[in-house]
This record gives C-alpha cells, structure tokens and sequence, in this order.
C-alpha cells in the first residue's frame, strides 16, 4: 500500500497525507497528477488517497475504490427517530446502556444504528481483520459529517478494533458484552452500497466457524445475533431461533445464552 494525495492539494493536506503513511508504516508519494491506474502500474500495490474530506483505497487491477460512507445507517437512524422500528435492533433488543459487539463491523451500518440505541451509556466495539479498512473505518466513523448530530455522535462513539474475530472472542472474559452480533453476509449484502465496491477486492472473509458460535455464546451475557441468508442451514444447526421477515434475503437469528 503507498499513500498519495488527491489531485489538488496543499501543504496541509501533504502534511495529512505523511502523517496517514506513518500509522500505516506505508511509503508516502508524491502525486504530482499522476493519475491512479499509473500508480497502479508503476508501484504494483494499492493506493490510499487522501482527499479533503476522506480517505478512498484503490486497489490495485481495479478502478472501483474503498471509502467510508455511513449508507443505510443514515436513514435507519432517521426512521428511529421519528419512533418507527428496525429489524436489527428488534431481533437483538438493544436499549439504552448495553454493550455490543459486532464481530463482523464492514461498513458499520449495524453498529451506527446500535451506537444511536445504546448511547452514551452503552458501548459499541467493532472488529476488523484487515489493517487498512479498519484504519478508513476509524477515521471515517470520527469525522464524517452527516448534518445529524445524533448520527455523528453514535459513530464516534463507536469503538473500532483491528483484529480477527475468533482470535478477539477467546480473549473476552464470560458475558462481558450484553449482544455479539454475527453478519456473515457480510460480503454478499453490502457490495451494492457506496464507498465499498473496491472492497471485494481485498476484505477479510472469515467464516462463521461452529467455534464461533461457541464462544460468542460464552461472551454474550444476554443475546447472540447472527444476520444470515434466509436459507442458511446455520441457523437451525445452532438452535437460533429466526425472525423470519417477508421478501428480505436474509433473517436475523438469535440465542439467549442465559
């Protein structure tokens, strides 16, 4: 991965951009126009840009790009707020105060809305296997601006941690999150939104492993959500019972562990 700036920079932006390559122990080069799909060819790695108001991985062999982007949380979060209901927060039945772990974070739509719930007495932790996305994650959720202080503060809030699933699961001492949460459609659903159609390229697919389950079992204090597809055969195999919902391709599942 070497970090460059946007096409029209300045000195501060350059300064953004080194201080970027630095955290990410990445070369930093100069941009001097030289458009993507040269850096492409002449580096033989992804680009990281930063732009005035966001970070956007390009990934090498592709003109798709990586960005944060809030997608369907934003109006999820508004309908919340006029009293109407949402699915997730339904099957996980997160109020005010819980903690949440979403060991599957991608976009972080899932983990906005609960973030919104749960608020500032809660806690909402993200985990992402892949170094860089979890770096855009991070910086987006702290300094996206959607014009909806609400929306803005649960994203901040947001904790988000660069680890793999399993590996973080058996550290947790027994029932120290109130939710985990489990979104192996991960890959298949979020393909369509803004900001990750250069995702597919170089995300972290771990599967949802019987061990998994297991020990999100063992972390959940009060409920253990998988969002899965409608014919998933992992639901029953686990004993989840499904709230199953018309027309939508995939159902969320849930275990009270206690």
């Amino acid at each position: 991965m070497i970090v460059t700036t946007a096409g029209r920079t300045n000195k501060e932006m350059t300064a953004y951009a080194n201080k970027v390559a630095a955290e990410l122990k990445s070369p930093f080069v100069l941009r001097n126009d030289i458009p993507v799909h040269k850096l492409h060819e002449q580096y033989e790695q992804d680009v990281l840009i930063v732009g005035k108001n966001r970070l956007a991985i390009y990934p090498k062999g592709t003109e798709e790009s990586f960005f944060f982007h809030p997608n369907s949380a934003m109006f999820r979060v508004k309908r919340l707020m006029r009293g109407e209901h949402d699915p997730f927060i339904q099957a996980a039945k997160l109020e005010s105060g819980m903690t949440v772990l979403d060991c599957t974070l991608g976009m972080a739509s899932d983990s906005i809305v609960a973030s919104y719930v749960v608020g500032e007495s809660g806690k909402v932790t993200g985990l992402e296997g892949n170094e860089y996305m979890a770096y855009i994650m991070k910086n987006g959720l702290k300094t996206w601006s959607s014009s909806v202080s609400e929306i803005d503060e649960a994203m901040q809030r947001i904790d988000v941690k660069q680890t793999e699933h399993f590996a973080f699961l058996t550290q947790c001492e027994d029932n120290s999150y109130d939710v985990v949460y489990l979104d192996p459609m991960f890959e298949e659903t979020v393909i369509e939104s803004d900001g990750i159609k250069g995702l597919k390229h170089f995300a972290l697919y771990h599967d949802i492993t019987d061990e998994t389950i297991a020990e999100a079992k063992r972390v959940a204090r009060k409920r253990v959500v998988l969002k899965d597809h409608f014919r998933s055969s992992r639901f029953e195999k686990h004993n989840f019972h499904v709230y199953k919902r018309k027309s939508a391709k995939f159902h969320f599942g849930v275990i009270d562990p206690c």
